[in-house]
């Protein structure tokens, strides 16, 4: 894997701080487990209330995990004061997501000054943890494109 340099020394407080203030992540139960430079990971427990009527995990909470992965990847290279937005994401429900947990594994592909390249990988998983066990299932891979800019919030 291609090691990244961050360009905010404290940029794992500000992912964290970031995070944190995510209302959606909060409701679903997603988790920040892992928070290294252009590398997130975000557990996310399996909830009746996000399922579809099959009783899978919902391609919306898949989605959502993976794009919130994504965009702090991105984030963590992010000079100190900027921000990120996605401008577009692709994704491959793989299979259906029936396992207690889900991982969201995101790196950074290539980094740009103003767009930044991600791809995640949501893995099925029996706990929470920030590594991808033996046997795990492959739910869905998604390739993000991350705006960076200077903050600006509504």
């Amino acid at each position: 894997m291609i090691e990244h340099a961050p360009q905010n020394p404290d940029f794992e407080s500000v992912v964290r701080e970031s995070f944190s203030r995510q209302a959606f992540m909060a409701t679903l139960g997603a988790r920040l487990v892992r928070v290294k430079p252009g590398d997130v990971r975000i557990a996310m427990p399996h909830a009746q209330a996000f399922t579809q009527q099959n009783g899978f995990l919902h391609a919306g909470a898949i989605s959502t995990i993976a794009d919130s992965a994504n965009g702090y990847a991105a984030f963590s290279l992010c000079p100190p004061g900027y921000d990120v937005l996605a401008v577009e994401f692709k994704i491959n429900l793989l299979s259906p997501a029936s396992t207690p947990w889900l991982l969201a594994c995101a790196r950074v592909l290539r980094p740009g000054k103003t767009l930044t390249t991600c791809f995640c990988d949501v893995w099925g998983v029996d706990g929470e943890t920030a590594d991808v066990p033996a046997g795990a299932k492959r739910v869905a891979s998604v390739l993000s494109t991350i705006l960076s800019q200077p903050v600006s919030r509504p």
